[in-house]
């Protein structure tokens, strides 16, 4: 990120900035002979514009005004998503369930070779090249009421709900919050194998408002105090004025379809980065994992990710199909 970028700039470069540290950080691990791999999310928040950007299936959700609960990233699950199941069933990859010595199927859809039930993540070469390091991308604001953030892998979602997981920890501090999360997926499952969770509260700087997420220890059982925009029958007035307005307002997200739709309206008015090094290039110049240069024949050339000349991918590197 350059470092003479106005905050409405620095706001506009994030998504591809955090889609090029998530390749180069891939890289890193293949240059470190690093043999396993990781799921990724990553959440950036500037004021009150949020981003998150994710590979793999640990989650995050917003819990919002009326404890509304969003989901802002996508599991790269073969089990779950099907966009991502059908791109690997064209590379001819098997995807099945594991056996056990009676002949039925457990557990969920995984990969073969490998044994991998994710389609996305950092790292993990021995597995293949259809294994993408390329994030989904999502950037949203929130109202002036803020929100809590819950980000958690796998071992508390395979356990618990979205749902479930904002209900058990409302009334709650950040940090006794997480820790319910995970006592109540670790009771649920039986399992503590990646079971972890962070939780970060998002909210106004008004002096006179408590947490909308939780009572102090001194308020504790006052309504008011845990939802400032809830009116009491027995009080003519609020406790604080929050504006009513929309929880979240989504300003981008990446994904394959969205991105494809850009680049075949006007390619010519797309800005586009190396992957690796970051350097602006040229149509001519351009070159994808698809099909070499952007003008090929191969309609998927414009699917990134894309890469200048030098620093086109080797045959065996992985660093992205979308």
């Amino acid at each position: 990120m350059a470092s003479d970028l106005s905050e409405d700039e620095w706001l506009t470069a994030l998504p591809q900035a955090l889609n090029t540290g998530f390749v180069r950080t891939n890289e890193n691990f293949r240059n470190q002979g690093q043999p396993s791999g990781t799921t990724v999310t990553f959440v950036v928040v500037q004021g009150w514009t949020v981003t998150i950007a994710s590979v793999g299936d640990s989650r995050c959700i917003l819990v919002s005004q009326g404890n509304e609960v969003s989901t802002l990233t996508v599991d790269h699950r073969f089990e779950s998503n099907e966009e991502e199941r059908d791109r690997v069933i064209k590379k001819g990859i098997d995807l099945c369930r594991l056996r056990i010595p009676d002949g039925s199927e457990v557990g969920p859809l995984r990969c073969f070779p490998g044994g991998l039930c994710l389609s996305r993540s950092i790292g993990d070469f021995d597995v293949g090249d259809f294994i993408l390091p390329i994030p989904h991308v999502k950037q949203i604001k929130l109202s002036r009421a803020g929100g809590r953030f819950i980000i958690a892998s796998d071992g508390v979602w395979d356990s618990i709900s979205c749902e479930k997981a904002a209900k058990c920890c409302r009334g709650l501090s950040p940090k006794d919050a997480a820790w319910k999360i995970v006592r109540t997926s670790v009771k649920k499952r039986g399992l503590r194998d990646d079971t972890t969770c962070l939780v970060v509260d998002v909210t106004p700087s008004y002096s006179n408002l408590q947490s909308v997420f939780w009572a102090t220890s001194e308020t504790k059982g006052n309504l008011n105090s845990c939802f400032p925009w809830w009116k009491s029958k027995d009080s003519s007035a609020n406790v604080a004025t929050i504006p009513s307005s929309p929880s979240i307002e989504e300003l981008f997200e990446y994904d394959s379809v969205r991105h494809l739709e850009q680049l075949s309206s006007d390619p010519s008015s797309y800005t586009f980065i190396c992957a690796l090094c970051e350097t602006k290039i040229s149509l001519n110049d351009l070159i994808t994992v698809h099909a070499g240069s952007f003008f090929s024949m191969h309609n998927r050339a414009l699917e990134g990710s894309f890469f200048c000349r030098s620093c086109k991918p080797t045959e065996n590197s992985n660093v992205g199909e979308y």
